[in-house]
């Protein structure tokens, strides 16, 4: 498999150069934080304005593939959209940066972190351990909980990280994003019933 990092140092690089502020989720943050898996796609959240967005567009065209209209759209939609690194065929799934209250929390407690799966070894933002593992049961509630990989994500992070993890703070958004019965259900089978 071709290593991620060239297609994600150069997109990181882009970012920085143009101001857009970011952080890295789905399975390569639950990698990051629990149990790492092969991933052909890569999930970023970035605040991204329609201006940057263009400016993005001229900076690494010629390097991956994407459409200016889609992104357009995307943005003005809420949208997530998709770039593909010509030379590696990774995905990236840019998601912009919605403004209500837990997404503004969960952009405020990225953290950066080392990245050393699949032969690459550089640092970037990846949400924190506990916004990983409600966004991997928000996405396991939308899929109809049908995704034993969403799942599996979630718990290799609790397995993990179990002891550093910040319950009280799970606990809380879990009943407003609608997930408190799969986190404590997530909790007993980690043998975290306790705290």
């Amino acid at each position: 498999m071709t290593a991620l990092g060239p297609g994600l140092r150069r997109l990181i690089q882009a970012f920085e150069k143009l101001g857009i502020s970011f952080f890295a989720g789905g399975s390569l943050a639950s990698s990051v934080h629990g149990m790492p898996r092969a991933t052909r796609d890569v999930d970023l959240v970035a605040n991204l304005t329609p201006s940057q967005a263009d400016a993005l567009v001229r900076e690494i065209g010629g390097e991956f593939y994407l459409d200016p209209d889609t992104i357009r759209d995307a943005l003005a939609a809420g949208r997530p959209f998709n770039l593909i690194h010509f030379e590696s065929s990774y995905k990236f799934d840019i998601f912009p940066l919605p403004h209500d209250a837990y997404h503004l929390e969960e952009f405020a407690r990225r953290q950066f972190q080392p990245v050393r799966q699949w032969g690459d070894d550089f640092s970037l933002p990846v949400a924190s351990a506990e916004d990983t593992i409600l966004s991997k049961l928000v996405w396991f509630r939308q899929g109809g909980e049908v995704s034993e990989r969403q799942w599996a994500d979630a718990r290799g992070v609790v397995e993990v990280q179990k002891d550093r993890l910040d319950v009280a703070y799970m606990r809380g958004w879990s009943l407003k994003l609608g997930v408190h019965d799969m986190l404590e259900r997530l909790l007993v089978e980690a043998g975290m019933t306790t705290r």
